[in-house]
């Protein structure tokens, strides 16, 4: 039977954070569980864009989100929005760490990382670690960390990726997006040895209309490339709503089962989402404790 948003059970009584939530699947996935009464919160980098997207989901869903401020590439604002969220509630349902940047000009974050790398993954791996106290006085805690298919164009990562000497965006990315389901199963195996409740999940969107198309080039002073880009992918790809589905599917399954990795149905493209396959390194086991122990070290933080 094909899965639907229909299918959502009601959210009322949990609390969920969505990452990059001021557009695209992060904003269709936040407004989505807010039309099923979750308590939201949204966390986004620029305040303005933030209050935007809160504001319309307020009108559209009767439920307003929080805001919550945070940079991913910048570990300070990692640990600032942390400290914050810990003085002010007392627990975290649900994490869903969807933001993220695709294939921009290099650059290095405030801490030194290769953008991609240290926001898509870094980020979210320190913020997970942060919030872990939050997360373990939920009774049914869940991270779901979003991926890409673009994880199977790359056959492997090393720490040197997280500071690269020569630079191929695309490379770059889909070590990014490996890096999200190796964190994603280590997480997982590291919490069941732990005795934590916790679940970790996993999921990508297939090929959704958003703007994470278009700002690679923008970043990069090409405007023209970046319309380009968008109007090419508004004509072939599924909506925003519908990318946002295998997220949704991955947070709010009540029988979903640890290391669930969920994408769309049709050759990982579109559509319903389901259970979906990721690449051999993306489920080497020692390939993710490697990735750990170099998080680690790279952040300071351990989630466990």
């Amino acid at each position: 039977m094909s899965w639907s948003t229909a299918d959502i059970p009601d959210q009322s009584g949990r609390r969920v954070l969505v990452t990059g939530a001021t557009s695209g699947i992060g904003y269709a996935t936040a407004l989505e569980l807010l039309n099923r009464n979750a308590d939201v919160l949204i966390a986004a980098r620029n305040p303005e864009k933030a209050a935007k997207a809160a504001g319309e989901m307020s009108s559209r869903s009767g439920k307003a989100p929080e805001v919550v401020e945070l940079d991913l590439a910048d570990l300070a604002s990692v640990q600032k929005a942390a400290e914050q969220l810990g003085e002010k509630y007392d627990r975290l349902d649900v994490l869903i760490n969807n933001a993220g940047v695709m294939a921009p000009p290099y650059r290095e974050t405030p801490d030194g990382f290769e953008l991609q790398m240290g926001t898509n993954h870094l980020g979210h791996f320190a913020l997970t670690a942060r919030l872990m106290p939050l997360l373990s006085q939920a009774a049914q805690p869940r991270v779901v960390t979003v991926s890409s298919f673009m994880h199977k164009t790359v056959r492997g990562i090393s720490q040197a990726d997280f500071t690269p000497t020569s630079y191929r965006k695309w490379d770059s990315y889909g070590k990014s997006k490996l890096a999200n389901l190796l964190f994603m199963h280590e997480l997982g195996r590291r919490a069941r040895a732990a005795g934590s409740p916790l679940l970790s999940a996993g999921a990508h969107p297939g090929y959704a209309s958003t703007h994470l198309q278009a700002a690679g080039p923008e970043l990069a002073g090409r405007p023209l490339q970046a319309k380009v880009w968008g109007a090419a992918t508004r004509l072939v790809a599924q909506s925003a709503e519908a990318g946002a589905w295998p997220t949704l599917y991955a947070a709010t399954l009540p029988d979903a089962r640890p290391g669930l990795f969920a994408g769309p149905g049709f050759f990982d493209y579109r559509g319903a989402p389901r259970p979906a396959r990721a690449s051999s390194p993306a489920q080497d086991p020692e390939l993710a404790r490697n990735l750990w122990a170099w998080s680690v070290e790279a952040t300071g933080v351990d989630p466990f």
